[in-house]
């Protein structure tokens, strides 16, 4: 594998973590799983939204800083290549979709202090899925809190990735529409979206693979 630190990113219920957790098993890489379980106000959100939106985000800014910055730093002899689940600039694209505009200003400082500060990943990779999809996702795996989000929220969370990505310099970024491919059951499909996302990709890669 070319990079020592991938990031698959998403929507909720793309497929994100199932992907990393076959990755890292192929290349023997460190695995960095968000824990967004541990969130406190995770499931007031989905009740209401504006009232809980800053301190979730504060929230998930705070754990995710934590996280990335104790598991990026202890390196391992044995397993020097990363791949995560999430990167931290996924802070500013929620904050973006569902806080009001001083929130975002305050946020978005104390964000800019943290990313500063976190290394890179070589290579971000977003999935792909239709809403109806997504929904259907969310429904199979069965997180309470996560069974009234809307289609058209999802929707807006893709529009925000995408024009946040337009924003990044100096990155590699490969988005791949994954509705027709069954990387977990489907190992041709796994070794498709593998190479896919270990071929080498120069600085500057800015690939949409549909």
């Amino acid at each position: 594998m070319n990079y020592n630190y991938i990031a698959i990113e998403g929507n909720i219920g793309s497929g994100k973590t199932s992907l990393s957790t076959l990755l890292a098993e192929e290349y023997n890489a460190k695995l960095v799983l968000e824990q967004f379980q541990e969130n406190p106000f995770l499931g007031k959100f989905y009740e209401d939204k504006e009232r809980y939106a800053f301190q979730v985000e504060m929230s998930f800014l705070t754990d995710r800083y934590y996280q990335l910055k104790t598991e990026l730093a202890s390196g391992d002899l044995f397993q020097p290549k990363i791949i995560a689940d999430y990167f931290i600039n996924k802070c500013q694209i929620f904050g973006n979709t569902n806080l009001l505009d001083d929130e975002q200003k305050l946020f978005n400082s104390l964000f800019s202090i943290i990313d500063s500060s976190l290394p890179k990943p070589d290579l971000i990779v977003y999935l792909f899925l239709d809403s109806e999809t997504l929904l259907n996702n969310i429904s199979k795996r069965g997180r309470i809190y996560e069974q009234k989000i809307q289609k058209e929220y999802l929707e807006t969370i893709h529009k925000n990735y995408f024009e946040y990505f337009k924003q990044l310099e100096n990155k590699r970024i490969l988005i791949i529409d994954t509705t027709n491919i069954d990387f977990v059951t489907n190992k041709n499909d796994y070794e498709l979206i593998k190479n896919t996302i270990t071929a080498e990709y120069p600085v500057g890669t800015s690939r949409v693979i549909l």
